[in-house]
């Protein structure tokens, strides 16, 4: 039997989901204080770095086949590779309940019926999409997606306005640092892009479309988050919509961006685990994925996710790095191996560049950098192991 495969609608539609995220238009609230120019060229900047690593992780899988901590097995082995699994679940797991809970609180300001309560609705909202899933939502989820579409340009209409333009504080992020928060977002994507990929009927165009739709999108939710803290002069989002007498279609927008957001962290979770554990079923670890991250969002805070998103740059750049030498350049595959030694040491060498390089004003932000040295640490690395074992068989 032939297995079903994806269209370049349905990809896009996916990325679109994707990028209509609350947590994205929140991030975009810290970019007010470089100025809009000045932010927008950041944000344009981060998303074109982050976009390319993002473009390679998912052109991997889609060419391969292969998930995306499938993927990782090629440079780090079948052992080596649940370190980043592991990583991975960990990360789609905290990200779940951030989204849940930032969507909550958001929710409640505009129906204060208790944050604990709407909580409790996008985490059953986010478990049917999975129970669903994506390729039988079918028109629910295009109906979705054209609803938020229109909703978001509403409200992009009255940010945008320039009506009633705040002064907004000039101190706040470096420029180098919000170039490095504009590339995590793309980021914190790598480790499940190729999970959707993977199942294209065209791989290459559909990771194309899937950069393409996922940047573009992301750059808007980036610029509105922006645009609403310099137009009414704070960072509560909903506090805006509610000022801007957005208040029903402002709920709409904040449940169902939080849901089809989210679907994607705590499905990709679950395929995640199956790299670890064969014997799971990655649609029901989704599922317990999405309610211990409403538990989570009811139980703890999470209103800064700065480090959260720093320490996923740092993680998965050094690793993307690597998978990039390997595939592209160097046409290698750890996959047969139990782990790659050699791999292991130059990505933890690339976690700490990059935790060192955070502590300095570098203006492309860390991303770029720790990704080019990482690739060149790699080359050379498997140069001079191919000469020395080049001189052993002579």
């Amino acid at each position: 039997m032939e297995e079903k495969r994806t269209s370049l609608y349905d990809n896009g539609l996916i990325w679109f989901g994707a990028g209509v995220s609350l947590a994205e238009i929140l991030t975009g609230t810290y970019f007010a204080s470089l100025g809009f120019a000045k932010g927008m060229l950041a944000i344009l900047l981060g998303h074109l770095i982050g976009g390319a690593m993002f473009f390679c992780a998912g052109l991997i899988g889609g060419q391969t086949r292969r998930s995306s901590m499938e993927t990782v097995k090629m440079s780090f082995g079948q052992k080596g590779s649940i370190l980043f699994s592991t990583l991975n679940i960990l990360q789609l797991v905290g990200w779940t309940a951030i989204m849940i809970y930032d969507g909550a609180l958001a929710a409640n300001e505009i129906a204060r019926t208790g944050a604990w309560l709407w909580c409790l609705i996008i985490g059953g909202l986010i478990v049917a999409w999975i129970v669903v899933g994506i390729t039988n939502l079918g028109k629910i989820n295009t109906a979705a997606m054209a609803a938020l579409f229109l909703l978001t340009i509403l409200f992009s209409r009255i940010v945008f306005s320039g009506e009633n333009t705040q002064s907004v504080s000039t101190e706040g992020i470096s420029f180098g640092a919000a170039v490095e928060l504009a590339v995590a977002m793309p980021l914190s994507w790598l480790p499940l892009v190729s999970d959707y990929t993977r199942e294209a009927k065209k791989p290459f165009q559909a990771t194309i479309v899937s950069t393409v739709t996922y940047g573009v999108v992301s750059c808007w939710m980036y610029a509105i988050g922006m645009g609403a803290a310099i137009y009414a002069g704070e960072t509560d989002i909903a506090g805006i919509m509610v000022k801007t007498g957005f208040g029903v279609a402002g709920l709409l927008i904040i449940v169902f961006s939080t849901v089809t957001t989210t679907f994607l962290d705590a499905y990709s979770a679950g395929i995640s685990s199956e790299s670890v554990w064969k014997k799971l079923n990655g649609k029901w670890v989704g599922v317990a994925v999405a309610v211990i991250g409403t538990v989570g969002a009811i139980v703890y805070p999470m209103d800064d996710i700065t480090d959260f998103l720093y320490l996923i740059g740092s993680v998965f750049v050094p690793m993307i790095a690597i998978q990039i030498a390997d595939y592209f350049l160097l046409k290698r595959d750890s996959t047969q191996k139990t782990a790659d030694a050699v791999n292991l040491v130059i990505w933890f060498a690339g976690f700490l560049l990059y935790r060192e390089w955070m502590k300095l004003e570098i203006v492309v932000g860390s991303a770029l950098l720790d990704m080019v040295i990482t690739i060149g640490i790699c080359l050379a690395v498997r140069g001079i192991l191919s000469v020395i074992r080049g001189r052993k068989r002579v």
